[in-house]
């Protein structure tokens, strides 16, 4: 019988524009806090972006609910076992409720002394204080979420989660400004309504997730080979994950040793290479959940023109996205600041930026290919790697040599230039394809 032909640009297109409202969804609600919180004053703002910082730490160490789930899902979904994979969901559920409730019991514990160090104690740690102890009772429902997207894209339906999410956000952005400034005679909670609006937005969207996951009739018992098989690929892929954290923590710590105009160069760069990030990522989750459906109906030809499709689609893609960069060097970087010093800085980064993106493009696309393969343990062992031996060297030695920018940025791109080689050449040796239900 003959496999069936490679996804059109069509097909893919229909998994990867709703995955990137998923992704774009919280970037762009966040913004409408910070407007919003913004006209309360400076330490109002500091205490959001500081508790902000620390929720933001359970959605990113938190990504394997996601990315773990639909690797395991799509396996399933692909070898025609619709309810073995909502069990994947099920599972991952039954993880993000204990995780989460665990989060909630050790940040209401460590919260004073953790604010005293982040912020320094003062008025900002004051303000943070209270929107952290009411935010971070949304963490088993930020992990449910993120089950939900992972077990929904692994049966290839990235439509619903892009629902399910744009209601929670919406409703959190309605309720934000009537609970700030009391509007509507709603109470006026100053900055603490933010965090009720973020809490309320946040259980909406997990109940949304529970429902539909409920509605598939699949026994919501957990499984305890399922669990330990689903941790097992946590664990690689938050080992993986807190390699990114490290080096990006490094790259602005030493960024801001170079002055106030560098530190603010470097973080005008980075926010526009994440969201450029975001928008190649939601072609790898298209590759994650095709390559996954396609290993796990044992097509190994399929999955191999999947990966070929997405990884030159994602680097063409990338390339037009430098251009667009590259002829926006003096009209972008103004839409950010004014200041002639930040400016001038700017300039060092933003070439480096041009120049990382079809690279970016490769690599993200082969990183999707690999996590919906399974190939998680791989995945962990490339990017440790990369980093210890490609970014970190370059960021330290900035430091030390004073190169400023150029070092850190020149790390960032070793880093990327070495994560290709390892995906590359995994992806060519074929030892991915391992065909079955997983």
């Amino acid at each position: 019988m003959a496999e069936p032909a490679a996804p059109t640009g069509r097909a893919i297109a229909a998994l990867a524009l709703p995955a990137l409202g998923v992704l774009a969804a919280e970037p762009l609600y966040l913004l409408f806090d910070l407007a919003v919180v913004g006209r309360l004053g400076a330490v109002s703002l500091a205490g959001l972006a500081i508790g902000g910082l620390l929720l933001g730490l359970v959605a990113s160490q938190g990504t394997f609910l996601s990315y773990g789930t639909t690797a395991r899902a799509a396996r399933r979904f692909g070898a025609g076992d619709r309810s073995g994979a909502v069990h994947e969901g099920v599972q991952a559920s039954w993880l993000a409720v204990l995780i989460g409730a665990g989060i909630i019991a050790v940040v209401q514990a460590v919260a004073v002394p953790v604010l005293a160090v982040i912020a320094d104690g003062g008025a900002i740690a004051a303000a943070a204080l209270p929107w952290l102890r009411i935010a971070i009772l949304g963490a088993p429902a930020i992990l449910l979420s993120l089950a939900g997207n992972g077990w929904l894209r692994g049966i290839q339906d990235t439509r619903r989660p892009l629902h399910y999410v744009l209601i929670g956000f919406g409703v959190s952005a309605l309720l934000c400004p009537m609970l700030v400034y009391g509007w509507l005679g709603a109470p006026e909670l100053g900055l603490a309504g933010s965090a009720v609006a973020n809490l309320v937005g946040q259980w909406l969207a997990a109940a949304l997730f529970c429902r539909a996951l409920i509605a598939e009739r699949v026994s919501l018992r957990p499984d305890r080979a399922l669990l330990r098989a689903q941790l097992v690929m946590g664990r690689d892929l938050l080992a993986r994950s807190l390699a990114f954290q490290a080096c990006f923590i490094s790259a602005a710590a030493v960024a801001a040793r170079f002055g106030a105009a560098a530190v603010a160069a470097h973080q005008v760069v980075l926010q526009l290479w994440s969201l450029l990030a975001l928008v190649l990522d939601s072609l790898a989750i298209a590759a994650q959940a095709l390559v996954g459906a396609a290993l796990g109906a044992g097509l190994r030809a399929h999955a191999r023109s999947v990966a070929v499709r997405v990884t030159v689609l994602s680097t063409v893609a990338a390339a037009v996205l430098a251009g667009v960069f590259a002829l926006g060097s003096r009209a972008v970087p103004a839409l950010f600041t004014d200041d002639p010093a930040v400016l001038a800085a700017i300039g060092v980064p933003w070439w480096f930026l041009v120049a990382q993106l079809p690279i970016a493009g490769a690599v993200f696309a082969l990183d999707g290919v690999l996590l919906g393969a399974g190939d998680a343990t791989f995945m962990r062992n490339a990017t440790l790697v990369s980093a210890l031996v490609g970014f970190l060297p370059p960021i330290w030695l900035s430091l030390k040599f004073g190169w400023g920018l150029a070092g850190i940025w020149a790390g960032l791109s070793t880093f990327l230039v070495l994560r290709l080689v390892f995906v590359s050449g995994r992806a060519l040796s074929d030892r991915w394809l391992v065909s079955g239900p997983g």
